[in-house]
């Protein structure tokens, strides 16, 4: 099994197939996770209140109820639920109400498996391609999270930070210095541009979120590669927000996500970014 492991066709293939079915269970995560923040927060505001905690006969979590129609309630069976072919034999439709399912879920399906796949070609069998996975699955959640709700959820980010500093304690992506050095800076970095902002325009630029989210992607790359991350995801989300101003989808007033931005800025630096600051800094 290790000889086939070692094969870089097998891994990548391998590699491929459990993307696919996890950005099945990534789109679990997307739509489940701030629904159980939701019915926390409002647990606990109860509680402050002094009133009863209310009890709505069900569990509801990662695992369960099973997933259903939102719109008539079917519930979705296993020959319903294969990624992305389910979708497509369905026509993006419920097999019982006909009612159109998002797009969302073959496209986080697809980019999972797509992401994975490169992620095993490009590491190879090992340690640095496992915490290249676990990275990588967990920005496809937070970025759609954001993109859904502009939350970040702490139950996310923060074991991405630890993690990270966990796979650094042998030198996978970077040093252990640098990764402790990376969290540090990629937290205060954004902090820092936070209260800047609310000091100068008495608004708040974007949220406590974002912070740890960079904090992360430092722990598991080190900090020299903060400076490339904050500039792709800045230029990337300025250029997206304008795009969709100018297409009238969104109104100047509106805050627009910066979690997906800064993801997709850290899976650059992931797999370039050594080689993209090294030719930057040649340059000069």
């Amino acid at each position: 099994m290790l000889e086939l492991l070692r094969d870089p066709v097998a891994f990548t293939t391998l590699a491929t197939l459990l993307g696919l079915f996890v950005g099945s269970f990534l789109n679990v995560v997307i739509h489940r996770l701030p629904k159980m923040m939701e019915r926390d927060w409002h647990a606990q505001a109860a509680e402050l209140r002094g009133e009863p905690p209310s009890d709505t006969g069900e569990r509801f979590n990662l695992a369960t109820p099973r997933s259903r129609c939102p719109h008539c309630g079917h519930l979705i069976g296993a020959l319903e639920n294969i990624p992305v072919v389910s979708y497509l034999l369905l026509r993006g439709r419920c097999s019982h109400c006909g009612a159109g399912i998002s797009k969302r879920y073959p496209i986080v399906e697809t980019l999972s498996a797509l992401l994975s796949g490169y992620a095993a070609w490009h590491f190879g069998f090992g340690l640095a391609a496992l915490g290249a996975l676990l990275f990588i699955w967990t920005l496809v959640a937070l970025a759609f999270i954001d993109l859904d709700t502009q939350l970040l959820p702490d139950d996310l980010t923060l074991p991405l930070l630890w993690l990270g500093l966990l796979f650094n304690l042998s030198g996978t992506f970077t040093d252990v210095q640098g990764a402790v050095v990376g969290a540090m800076a990629g937290y205060l970095a954004l902090w820092s541009v936070y209260w800047l902002f609310k000091l100068t325009t008495g608004k708040e630029g974007m949220g406590y979120g974002d912070f740890k989210l960079l904090g992360a992607i430092g722990a598991w790359l080190g900090w020299q590669v903060l400076p490339l991350t904050i500039l792709l995801s800045s230029l990337v989300g300025a250029v997206a927000g304008i795009g969709l101003i100018l297409a009238a989808r969104h109104g100047r007033n509106v805050p627009i996500p910066f979690g997906p931005y800064l993801a997709a800025a850290g899976m650059i630096a992931l797999f370039w970014g050594e080689s993209i600051t090294s030719r930057y800094l040649g340059m000069f």
